[in-house]
């Protein structure tokens, strides 16, 4: 059995940092997805692809995964330079712009 430990990244459709901040164990896939003639659908009789196991720390998953004598891989997360403008939103209805607002 072996699982990877990451830290998820932010959502592409948000400019949040929502369900980021705790770190993930999670089982690889032991068997490949089958597809179902009749349907089509994808399916697998591995029951650890489903596990996902959150934690607090790296450390707290690298602890749980050695106690539990599950072989893991922790990937280093990707940080993201914030892109925050001084004024923000507001500034486009501020009273005392210097410039018109064109749009």
């Amino acid at each position: 059995m072996r699982a990877r430990i990451y830290k998820p990244a932010r959502n592409a459709m948000q400019s949040g940092i929502g369900k980021t901040r705790h770190w993930v164990l999670e089982f690889s896939p032991e068997q490949p997805r089958e597809k179902d003639p009749l349907m089509g659908w994808t399916s697998s009789a591995d029951m650890n692809s489903q596990v996902r196991l959150h934690f607090e720390s790296r450390e707290a998953a690298e602890d749980y995964a050695r106690e539990h004598g599950i072989d893991h891989v922790v990937l280093k997360p990707h940080r993201r330079a914030p892109n925050i403008r001084p004024g923000g939103y507001g500034e486009n209805f501020a009273p005392n712009r210097r410039t018109t607002w064109t749009h």
